[in-house]
């Protein structure tokens, strides 16, 4: 008669137990996990590479002396905010840090789109080829992140669903209960309207009246009655 040991009949039976184990769903919530996390690092890696870029825009433009030296320091600060609000894969589903750093990028999109629009003004920037690779290198940037927040939403909510739906949320519930749904990017209000550019710096002229044109103005005299 052939005599097992004890440590020969507990890795045969865990052998046994291992198919079972992965064909009811145990590895499918740390697998997607890792997914997920993984789209997220290649957002972490768009958002970085556009901020990078940022110093060399803000230095160009400088050169070329622009009157709206406000919207260039708009860009250097929404830039320090966003480069200082990180979210590690840990913190992925707490709300709250999420909306900061999607918050943070957010400003820095609509300081960026804000800098670009006010040096179309300038045809001597518009000439500089050095701010023509800065802007088409930003423009790339923009839709790669565009494509990484796209593909890190897909794999978050398949991720998320797989913690609620059977059989892998029997895991989610009890061996695996640490892991929590993770945060999907959103659009933004400024997204939902599309912005408004207005280079006149001037007054608003009076509306004409209805069939009839509006009165001359002379600058510093009010309107006639």
């Amino acid at each position: 008669m052939v005599r097992i040991s004890p440590r020969t009949a507990a890795f045969a039976a865990l052998m046994a137990v291992t198919p079972a184990v992965a064909g009811c769903g145990y590895n499918t919530i740390p697998t997607k996990k890792a997914r997920a996390e993984a789209a997220w690092a290649d957002v972490q890696s768009q958002y970085q590479r556009r901020a990078d870029l940022i110093p060399n825009l803000v230095a160009t433009v400088q050169g070329a002396a622009i009157a709206e030296r406000t919207t260039l320091t708009q860009v250097v600060e929404a830039r320090a905010k966003a480069t200082s609000v990180q979210i590690s894969p840990e913190t992925l589903s707490d709300p709250a840090a999420f909306q900061a750093y999607q918050a943070a990028q957010g400003q820095l999109t609509g300081a960026l789109s804000r800098l670009l629009a006010t040096v179309e003004a300038y045809p001597q920037i518009q000439s500089n080829q050095n701010f023509l690779n800065l802007q088409s290198q930003l423009e790339g940037t923009e839709n790669r992140i565009g494509i990484a927040r796209r593909d890190y939403n897909e794999a978050v909510r398949d991720y998320n669903t797989t913690l609620h739906t059977f059989p892998s949320i029997v895991w989610a519930k009890t061996f695996q209960s640490g892991n929590k749904d993770m945060q999907l990017f959103t659009a933004s209000a400024e997204a939902q309207t599309a912005p408004q550019i207005n280079f006149n710096v001037g007054p608003t002229p009076p509306a004409a009246a209805p069939g009839g044109t509006a009165p001359a103005v002379t600058p510093g005299s009010a309107p006639a009655r």
